[in-house]
């Protein structure tokens, strides 16, 4: 099947459309055009949304759950089935006083503790898959498809217990979700990611093991069990936020060090200064564009939003004001002051925020012991993903010989 093009768009200001892909090969001039122009940007696709670029309005909205609700966090034509306060994937589709209930539940999975015991699966497996890369004796590797995507799907996989072969299904549910809303025709009901994971589900009920959706299934709220929908949905979300997420922090990082030499070599020479530079790389390519619904009406830089207008809270370019941050469009590996928005603000800050430096640091470190030297082998081949998740999805990068 055949589906039709995305409408070109004329003009960023009053017609942007996030998935397109002038939008996800351009994001960052286009958030510094319109925070010249006008930094919250207003569209009337998927049933009328607003774009806020810069950090104060995007703060403002962030820690505002009076007037806007998270029943629904990704853009499209639908405003979401599962009312709040729970939504369909709690707890980031969840509202006060829900949400800290089913916040609560995750966080000792995603401890700094819990996260320092998945390091050492981490390091191994990132280790083998350049092994792989080395043994095939090509100068031209993908980065993005033969390492970034794979490293989350191995670790998010390893917590839920799932089989790791099933990383291909993830990206099909990513892309679906994420990357192209409403865009990719028909769908089976059994292709879908509630069927997989209601499978799932149904299978550890009968054959419980150490993994969390075992704990998922043993938990309560207030007294009571967790209802499969719940279950369905916190899985869902761990899948999709815990995947392409750092699949794309990984790529854009490593997308920098091959267009960057001298940071490169900088890593190279100081390998303690990774963690800084991580947080850079956090800083300057925030994979996260999460979304609002308006539930009262109200004023955001001067723009008048009525009840289930869509607002998205572009991280990224919040990131980038240069009215919060010292040479806002620069890449510092050394930048000490770096109080970035990559993991969001207010009750939804993401809860897999230290699984993601873990993975993206121990991503980095690898990659460069291993190879050292590397650069683009084609720039026109570089493309970076739409939807609200941005990053590399394809990286041809070029070692150098003997690599």
């Amino acid at each position: 099947m055949t589906l039709p093009q995305r409408p070109a768009v004329a003009d960023w200001a009053t017609d942007f459309d996030h998935t397109h892909p002038d939008y996800a090969a351009a994001a960052p001039e286009i958030w510094d055009d319109l925070r010249e122009q006008c930094p919250v940007a207003r569209t009337e696709r998927f049933g009328g949304a607003w774009l806020p670029v810069r950090h104060a309005d995007v703060a403002a909205i962030a820690h505002d759950t009076e007037h806007f609700t998270s029943k629904a966090v990704i853009v499209s034509d639908f405003r979401g089935l599962v009312d709040a306060p729970v939504g369909y994937a709690p707890p980031i589709t969840s509202d006060p006083p829900f949400h800290q209930e089913a916040r609560r539940l995750l966080l000792p999975a995603f401890s700094p503790k819990a996260v320092a015991l998945l390091e050492p699966f981490t390091r191994q497996f990132c280790s083998s898959l350049l092994d792989g890369l080395a043994a095939s004796g090509s100068r031209q590797v993908d980065a993005a498809v033969d390492y970034a995507q794979h490293i989350p799907v191995q670790v998010i996989a390893h917590m839920l217990g799932v089989p790791p072969e099933d990383g291909d299904r993830f990206r099909v549910f990513i892309h679906r979700i994420l990357e192209a809303p409403g865009q990719t025709g028909p769908i089976e009901p059994e292709d879908t990611l509630t069927f997989y994971l209601w499978q799932l589900i149904e299978q550890r009920r009968t054959d419980p093991g150490d993994d969390l959706i075992s704990y998922l299934l043993t938990t309560e709220i207030e007294g009571e069990p967790l209802g499969p929908e719940h279950i369905v949905g916190t899985c869902a979300l761990l899948l999709l936020a815990g995947i392409d997420t750092t699949w794309s922090a990984i790529g854009a990082s490593i997308w920098h060090l091959a267009t960057h030499p001298e940071d490169r070599r900088r890593l190279v020479a100081e390998p303690e200064l990774v963690p800084t530079a991580v947080e850079e790389f956090l800083r300057a390519y925030a994979p996260v564009t999460m979304a609002r619904l308006v539930s009262e009406p109200v004023e955001v830089g001067g723009c008048p939003m009525e009840v289930d207008d869509w607002v998205l809270l572009p991280f990224p370019a919040a990131n980038r004001d240069p009215e919060v941050f010292d040479r806002a469009d620069e890449v510092l590996v050394d930048r000490e002051q770096n109080r970035h928005l990559a993991f969001g603000l207010g009750i939804h800050r993401c809860i897999g925020s230290n699984l993601a430096r873990m993975e993206l640091t121990v991503a980095v470190e690898e990659w460069l012991r291993r190879f050292p030297e590397f650069e683009v082998a084609d720039p026109e081949g570089v493309r970076w993903s739409t939807g609200q998740v941005r990053g590399p999805r394809t990286l041809p990068l070029r070692l150098p010989e003997g690599a």
